[in-house]
C-alpha cells in the first residue's frame, strides 16, 4: 500500500504540474477555501458550517461504501489540490487510510471525529481494539464534529471566523430538534418491538441512543462477507422473535438481506423488508435524503412505519 500511495503521488504532482491526467475540476473560486470531504455526511457538515466562504467536493457519492472504496489518481489530486481535506477516521475510509495520512504532511487534514470523547465511542469485539466509526446514527455525537469542522476553517480562513462559529451554532441547534425528533419517533414503537436487522452491522450508535436492538447480517465492515451460517443464525432469531421487517442499505447489494427474508420463510414465517435505510451514504444531492437531516429523518421514519405494521 505503501509503494501504491507514492506512485498515486508521484503521478499526480507530474500531472499536476503538466495539466494532465484526469478531467478537470470546476474553476476554484477567489477567495473561497477548497475543501475536500470523504463522505456526504461531512460534506454537509462543511456546506453548513462554511456556507458561501467555501467550496466543497465530495468524494464518495450516493450509494458508494466508504469500507471499499479505493482512492483513484483523480482523487489524490483533488486532495492534492484541496487547501482543507476532512476525513471521519476510525477506519471508516479504511483503504483511503494512508492516503490521507500522507496528505498530511502536504495540506491541512482533520478527522471530524476527534472532537468525540473517547468514552462514548464504541469498541466492538471484533474490531480488536478499533472504535465503531458509525457515529453519525447517534446525532448528539455526530454534533461533536462541527465543532472539528468549524475551529479547522476558523484556523485556516481566520478573517471569516466569526462566521463559521455563528452557523456551527445554527447547525447544532437544528442538530438538537433533529435528535429531539428520532427519539419521539422512537417513542411511538413498543420496546418489545425495537429490533432493527439491517444488511451490515452499522446501527449500534443508533440502537444505544434511541433504545433499539441491532443486529446485522454482516459485521461492522463490509470488506467480509457474510456467510451460510451467518444467514441461517439471523433467519432463526428473525423467525423465532417474529419480527415483522428487515431493511436493505442504500450502499449494500440487496440480495444479502434477500437472503435472509429467504431464510427466514423457509422456517414458515414471512418477513417484510421494511425499506431502505441509508447507512455509510446519503441519499442523491438535491432530495430530502440528500443532506444529513433528511437522511436521518428517512430512516427512522421508515423503521418505525415497518415495525409497526402487524407481522
Amino acid at each position: 500500500m505503501a509503494r501504491r500511495v507514492g506512485r498515486l503521488l508521484g503521478a499526480l504532482a507530474c500531472a499536476v504540474a503538466a495539466g494532465s491526467c484526469a478531467p478537470p475540476d470546476p474553476p476554484q473560486e477567489e477567495g473561497r477555501v477548497n475543501v475536500v470531504a470523504t463522505i456526504g455526511m461531512i460534506r454537509d457538515v462543511v456546506e453548513n458550517v462554511g456556507g458561501q466562504h467555501v467550496r466543497v467536493v465530495g468524494l464518495m457519492g450516493p450509494g458508494v461504501d466508504p469500507h471499499l472504496y479505493k482512492a483513484s489518481e483523480g482523487d489524490v489530486r483533488r486532495l492534492f489540490r484541496a487547501d482543507v481535506i476532512f476525513y471521519g477516521g476510525l477506519h471508516l475510509e479504511a483503504r483511503m487510510g494512508e492516503v490521507l495520512e500522507e496528505m498530511g504532511g502536504r495540506t491541512a487534514v482533520a478527522a471530524v471525529t476527534t472532537g468525540i470523547p473517547v468514552d462514548q465511542l464504541l469498541s466492538p469485539p471484533e474490531f480488536e481494539g478499533a472504535h465503531d466509526p458509525h457515529v453519525w446514527f447517534d446525532v448528539r455525537l455526530w454534533a461533536y464534529t462541527v465543532d472539528v469542522v468549524a475551529q479547522t476553517l476558523a484556523k485556516r480562513d481566520p478573517a471569516h471566523a466569526s462566521d463559521y462559529f455563528a452557523n456551527a451554532q445554527r447547525y447544532q441547534a437544528q442538530l438538537r430538534e433533529l435528535d429531539q425528533y428520532v427519539r419521539a419517533q422512537a417513542a411511538l414503537v413498543p420496546q418489545e418491538k425495537r429490533v432493527l436487522i439491517t444488511a451490515h452491522d452499522a446501527f449500534n450508535y443508533f440502537g444505544r441512543a434511541y433504545g433499539f436492538q441491532v443486529r446485522g447480517l454482516q459485521g461492522i465492515s463490509t470488506a467480509a462477507e457474510a456467510g451460510t451460517a451467518d444467514v441461517q443464525e439471523l433467519a432463526e432469531f428473525i423467525a423465532t422473535r417474529r419480527i415483522p421487517a428487515v431493511f436493505v442499505e442504500s450502499s449494500i447489494p440487496r440480495r444479502t438481506i434477500e437472503a435472509v427474508q429467504e431464510a427466514v420463510r423457509a422456517r414458515g414465517f414471512d418477513v417484510q423488508i421494511g425499506g431502505s435505510l441509508y447507512s455509510d451514504a446519503m441519499g442523491n444531492p438535491g432530495t430530502p435524503a440528500g443532506t444529513y437531516q433528511g437522511m436521518v429523518r428517512h430512516n427512522i421514519d421508515t423503521i418505525v412505519r415497518a415495525l409497526l405494521r402487524e407481522p
